[in-house]
């Protein structure tokens, strides 16, 4: 078929092609751009935290009415620490500061030498005079967990002083000694003169900080062998069940801590599962936001490629009753329609490539987001090319059915 004579019949009536090309080249720049964000909102809310079984883990904050003094703190930790390693269905039990994705924590300046102006990065600093390695479940990939010997008691009143020993996350081990192996390299929690010197002596594979943040920011994590009392009335106890008794075990742990204390308290627990859907709640809204002007957006496409070509078919009844008649088949007709559709969409599709790095340079420059993979363009342009055939198929068949006789009719 010839090219040229399509391409003048468009050229004599631009109105309705330009628009459905820039509609075209509209819809996939921001298409394109939407898919990217909604698969990268997807692998950030599914990321791992490092835990083993998120759904067996949960925590409980226990917060005594009565003003205990350090020393109180510290035996009430070690005996219900006990008490709940004994509800049945535990598996693993540790006292700690944070949780991940809690959203509430401490963050630490560390250093690979005090004379640093600026510190290597902020870790999120978890502290616990129990295994955090066995309750979380965390892989160890280099080096060796505490010893029994190395977990020491802090009074947070008293002093600051980090422990001599640390296990750090493989991210902030990269980050810190790219290339090496950090095990028993040193590493100090600030800069200067006051800066605290520690050993690494472990790294884990994974270990989400409390804010769980975008980027290897998020992963940089670091757990001090410290059982801390006395900064507030309130401590945190992380626990790992059986397989499927997690529910069952969170209401026994609270009838076992209530019934063990001579004094009031309040008891508040939370799952792993709720941390990481509150976390993560935003996300999950924009990509469900993204999907929705996508899916109305593709429809508004289609609507519009089907709008103008059923406007050409009714346009053009004489002149395809003619073509009929002096012998056009209807393949003919139906091979008109759509290379004419097939045409506008191709300059919508190359407007919508540019327009769409355009938007991505600016969503980039902007908002730091990751640049467009050209895999998103490229399914982009053979999507709209394929929507543009589908929708301009039905007007195009209804085109080529049309009889020489009922076209050419007067009117």
């Amino acid at each position: 078929m010839e090219i040229r004579p399509i391409l003048s019949a468009l050229l004599r009536n631009k109105t309705g092609p330009i628009l459905v090309a820039l509609q075209v080249a509209l819809s996939l720049a921001i298409l394109a751009n939407a898919a990217h964000i909604v698969n990268d909102r997807r692998a950030v809310a599914a990321r791992p935290s490092g835990l083993s079984d998120e759904h067996s883990t949960f925590y409980v904050s226990v917060r005594n009415l009565s003003n205990d003094t350090p020393e109180q703190q510290l035996a009430d930790v070690k005996r219900r620490t006990e008490l709940l390693r004994a509800v049945s269905g535990v598996a693993s039990v540790a006292n700690t500061t944070q949780m991940p994705m809690g959203r509430s924590g401490s963050n630490n300046s560390v250093a690979v030498d005090r004379r640093q102006a600026r510190a290597t990065a902020i870790a999120s600093t978890y502290f616990s005079g129990d295994s955090l390695v066995k309750t979380y479940g965390l892989k160890l990939v280099e080096g060796r967990d505490f010893l029994p010997q190395e977990l020491v008691d802090l009074d947070a009143s008293k002093t600051n002083t980090a422990p001599p020993q640390v296990i750090v996350s493989k991210a902030l081990a990269d980050k810190m000694w790219p290339g090496q192996s950090a095990v028993g390299k040193t590493m100090f929690f600030g800069t200067g003169n006051d800066a605290q010197r520690t050993q690494v002596v472990g790294v884990v594979d994974t270990l989400i900080s409390t804010s769980a943040e975008v980027g290897e920011q998020g992963e940089y994590s670091a757990i001090l062998p410290g059982r801390v009392v006395g900064f507030g009335p309130s401590q945190l106890y992380a626990i790992r069940t059986e397989p499927g008794q997690r529910d069952r075990v969170m209401k026994e742990v609270e009838e076992a801590l209530h019934k063990s204390s001579a004094t009031p308290m309040i008891t508040k627990m939370k799952t792993v599962d709720e941390d990481r859907k509150e976390r993560y709640r935003a996300d999950v809204a924009l990509q469900w936001i993204l999907v929705t002007v996508s899916v109305l957006l593709l429809l508004i496409t289609a609507s519009g490629i089907v709008g103008m070509a059923s406007l050409w078919v009714t346009q053009r009844r004489k002149q395809i009753g003619v073509r009929r008649a002096l012998g056009a088949k209807k393949t003919d007709i139906l091979r008109y329609f759509i290379t004419e559709n097939f045409m506008i969409t191709s300059a919508g599709v190359f407007g919508g490539v540019a327009l769409g790095l355009a938007l991505n340079q600016l969503l980039v420059s902007e908002l730091e987001m990751a640049r467009l993979p050209a895999g998103y363009l490229v399914f982009g342009a053979l999507g709209f090319w394929l929507l543009g055939v589908l929708a301009a198929y039905g007007p195009a068949w209804r085109a080529a059915s049309i009889s020489p006789a009922t076209a050419t009719r007067s009117v």
